[in-house]
Order: structure tokens, then sequence, then C-alpha cells
């Protein structure tokens, strides 16, 4: 298979769980390239993302590393195998590489879960808040660059407005839906939009209120996206340097419980909508 010269987000988390196997199977990359019949330098670019992998050698790699995980092991194949070329192609060129990986990232994610303390999530957005919010950047964007990044965001929800949806939850502190990133009427109809969007059966919105007792916050927004199998969730997280994507277990886990307690002490549904009903009056 060809060398790539830009591996995408997903392509290099194959890498990452097959380096991970064979770790745990306590071989070096020349041992697993000696069993595989391959050089150490094949080896190395598999599990960089800069070589693709088949069917065949990827099953034969889990059985020289002892893994026993069936369903992980489906999921690695899937993909190695998948050859996508989603909506998020036509930005190649145009938008930051992370912009294409995190549509990449929901397209097969099976849930999405946020956080967000500051701003309405980027799912649930209308054109005029993402425009708004964009607008505010520093630098300034260029207006072509500035509609780019708009219609990027429109075409994401295609996740939870498609024909398959994916199980969504989000979490909304009173702070997001007050800043007024533009104007009363741009804030108004993006709440009007979140409470239709929270009255589908596959989507949760829940709220934070400034009064609520028992939170304890976290230090920022935050963003799971669920695998076929657990040990393949990926998080989101803001960096100096723009997104990071992690996958490390340790800190999933982390992030897994942290949401869970935002979780449990945010109002349920139904008093998040009377809630996001009232402050939409008051604006």
């Amino acid at each position: 298979m060809p060398t790539r010269r830009e591996p995408t987000a997903r392509q290099l988390r194959l890498g990452v769980e097959l380096r991970r196997l064979r770790e745990a199977a306590g071989l070096s990359s020349r041992e697993a390239a000696a069993l595989l019949g391959v050089s150490n330098v094949q080896i190395s670019q598999i599990e960089n993302g800069l070589s693709g992998v088949s069917e065949q050698r990827l099953r034969r790699l889990a059985s020289n590393y002892s893994c026993t995980d069936g369903k992980l092991i489906d999921a690695l194949v899937a993909m190695a195998s998948d050859r996508t070329k989603g909506w998020w192609e036509k930005y190649k060129w145009q938008l930051p590489t992370p912009f294409l990986d995190l549509a990449e990232l929901e397209h097969h994610a099976t849930y999405r879960h946020d956080v967000e303390l500051l701003y309405i999530p980027g799912l649930l957005q209308t054109e005029d808040y993402a425009r708004a919010t964009f607008s505010s950047r520093v630098p300034e964007l260029p207006p072509d660059d500035l509609e780019l990044r708009v219609a990027h965001r429109m075409q994401r929800k295609a996740i939870l407005e498609g024909p398959a949806p994916v199980r969504y939850e989000a979490v909304i502190h009173e702070a997001a839906l007050r800043i007024k990133v533009s104007d009363s009427a741009v804030s108004r109809a993006q709440l009007a939009r979140v409470i239709e969007l929270a009255e589908a059966d596959h989507i949760t919105v829940r709220v934070i209120p400034f009064d609520l007792d028992g939170f304890g916050g976290t230090w920022t927004s935050m963003m799971l996206a669920g695998g076929t199998v657990p040990r393949l969730d990926t998080a989101l997280g803001d960096a100096p340097h723009g997104t990071d994507f992690i996958d490390s277990e340790a800190q999933l886990n982390v992030l897994r419980t942290l949401f869970r307690r935002v979780e449990a002490v945010s109002l349920d549904p139904d008093r998040s909508r009377d809630f996001i009903h009232n402050v939409a009056k008051e604006l």
C-alpha cells in the first residue's frame, strides 16, 4: 500500500491501537515484523498511520499479539477496511485538518456527549449563531474562511438530522444560554432551535443553572464520541494549538466520570426545556 503523506486522526488511531496490542504482548516492532514476515519499517509505518493494513494482516497481527477480544479485532478491521469518502473531503486544503478529522470521527460515532459552559454546542447551533461565534475569533477570519467554517459546522449536523441519527446528549451551563454572541434575536432563535431539537427521541439536553447546588463543575468543555467498542471511544479537548483527540484509557475514564457527575447534578430533560424557554423569554 502507498505511504500516506497526512494520515487522518482515524488512521492514526488504528495505528495507535495496533501498537498498544503489540506492546501489551511484550513484543518489539522487529519481533512483530519477523512474525508477520515483513520489514520493521512496514510495522512502523502501519503503527504511525502512514500505511494501511489488510484485513488478513491485521488479523494475523492480532493473533501474534494473543489478542482474544473479537469485538475489538472486528472493529479494527472495519477501521482498516473503511474507504469512506465523506462530505468533509470537499473541505480538504480549505480548512485545517482537525475540522475534517472531527467530521469523520462524528460520522463513525455511536454516540456523542457534550458539556458546554460558554457556548451552545456546535451540533445544536443555528447558522446565524455559528457565524457570530466564528466572527468573534482573533485574528479575524477572512469572509471566505468564515463562511467555509459555518458551512462545515452546518453539515456536521447530519449525524443528528440524517436518516440514521446517533444518540446525543448535551449538558449546557446557564451561562451559555445567556451569553449573546450576536443580538437578542439570534439568541432567541438559537434557544428555540435547542428546544425543538430536544424533542427528538435521540437527543437529550440538560441544563446546569447558576444556582444549582452540588455542581463542582469541570474546568473546560468536554466532548466524547463513542466508538464501536468502548476502547475506541474518543474525547476532544481544546488546546492552545487547536483540538486534541484524546484516546488514552486513563484520560477517557476521567472524562467519562466527569460527564456522569455533571449529568447527575443537572436538571432533567423536561425541567431543562422549561428552563431554556424561560431564559428565551427574558432575552
